[in-house]
């Protein structure tokens, strides 16, 4: 048996995981240890923050050069697979910011191309699993600009893109974005039309078509999405509601169910959410009462119980968040104050503490959070 591939296809499949659950982890990986780096978006700023992540406590320390350039007001960011590639949606210059990531130092470099064309307004962004793809929710334009993505990290526009977020005049606003662990399908928040857009993609070529009975209706102004690991269950954070509604996903045909006793009860003016590693836990930033709710996931149902000590104070206005590979650490863009909060998870209760250090300084109106380990 060739061990070498063993080893690193299980390193790949990890990394997939990570993109999935939006996080990476900082600890050793199959016997090395492997550099983790923390991103965030500056609206305000028009930057990005790099750390590095200490394995030992999760701490942040700011990359040499950081922060780096961007466009204008810079909002979602996501990582490919291989944590070799970030994607920044700038909403103000309507267009993606493509960098490469230093696999020893963190340091960003732009990819040549960049930044690339989108729609009006881009505001979430995502790579699929499989790192063939991306895509970006245009909150302006009421479309989704999709690109395949080369060797370099530049990206091409996927024939028929951008793709329309419905048939008729009506405006959706698509902010967030999110795809399920097997990448056959997409997840939009339409805010201003209170529903979820579901999209198939097409494995040859990265197009997008609207499952049957897309969209299907959400809370108040949706914000953002998150799926968790099993691909069984989808979360949406109703802005304006203040709550979460949750689904179920039926993996053959893409279409959402909503779950028993959904909407759950959140914070105020709930915005970022993510699902730990483990699928066990749900974390969400209320940008209107400066904390992150957090709650256990019944593997049963998908249904949502709060925490104990639920929820956990944060920064001002926090917005994007993230979890890294193994649940152990959670990261809080606070666009408000101007940092970004980190904590420790208990691996057994979910529950929340900040680390020592907390909050770590940010460049001004953080947003997104992405968490990178490259391979």
């Amino acid at each position: 048996m060739n061990w070498n591939r063993v080893i690193a296809l299980a390193a790949a499949a990890l990394a997939v995981a990570a993109t999935v659950a939006g996080c990476c982890t900082s600890n050793d990986i199959l016997g090395g240890s492997i550099a983790e780096f923390a991103f965030v978006s500056n609206e305000t700023s028009n930057n990005v923050n790099a750390y590095s992540i200490s394995s030992a406590t999760g701490a942040l320390t700011p990359v040499t050069g950081s922060p780096f350039a961007g466009e204008t007001d810079p909002r979602g960011v996501g990582v490919d697979p291989s944590g070799k590639l970030l994607y920044m949606a700038n909403a103000g210059s309507n267009n993606i910011s493509a960098y490469t990531i230093n696999a020893t130092s963190g340091a960003l470099t732009p990819v040549a191309g960049s930044p690339f064309a989108a729609g009006s307004g881009p505001r979430g962004v995502v790579v699929d699993p499989s790192g063939k793809f991306v895509y970006a929710a245009n909150e302006l334009s009421n479309d989704i600009s999709a690109y395949t993505i080369a060797s370099s990290g530049a990206m091409t526009a996927v024939t028929g893109s951008p793709f329309a977020e419905g048939e008729t005049a009506e405006q959706y606003g698509p902010r967030g974005v999110a795809i399920d662990p097997s990448g056959r399908y997409l997840f939009v928040t339409n805010h201003l039309a209170n529903n979820v857009s579901v999209f198939s993609i097409t494995a040859s070529n990265g197009a997008l078509v609207q499952v049957t009975g897309s969209p299907f209706p959400s809370g108040n102004t949706p914000f953002n999405v998150a799926v968790d690991p099993s691909g069984k269950y989808v979360y949406v954070t109703n802005h304006l509601s203040g709550n979460v509604t949750a689904y179920t996903l039926n993996a053959t045909n893409g279409v959402l169910t909503e779950i028993t006793g959904s909407p759950f009860a959140s914070g105020s003016q709930p915005h970022g959410v993510v699902v730990d590693p483990s699928g066990k836990y749900v974390y969400v930033a209320n940008h209107g009462s400066n904390n992150v709710s957090a709650y256990g996931i019944s593997a049963s149902s998908g249904a949502l119980t709060e925490l104990t000590g639920s929820p956990f104070a944060a920064g001002t206005a926090p917005y994007g968040l993230a979890v890294d590979l193994t649940g152990k650490y959670v990261y809080v863009a606070n666009n408000g104050s101007s940092n970004v909060s980190a904590y420790s998870i208990n691996a057994t209760t979910g529950v929340l503490s900040e680390m020592a250090g907390s909050p770590f300084a940010a460049g001004t109106g953080p947003h997104g959070v992405a968490v990178a380990r490259p391979q």
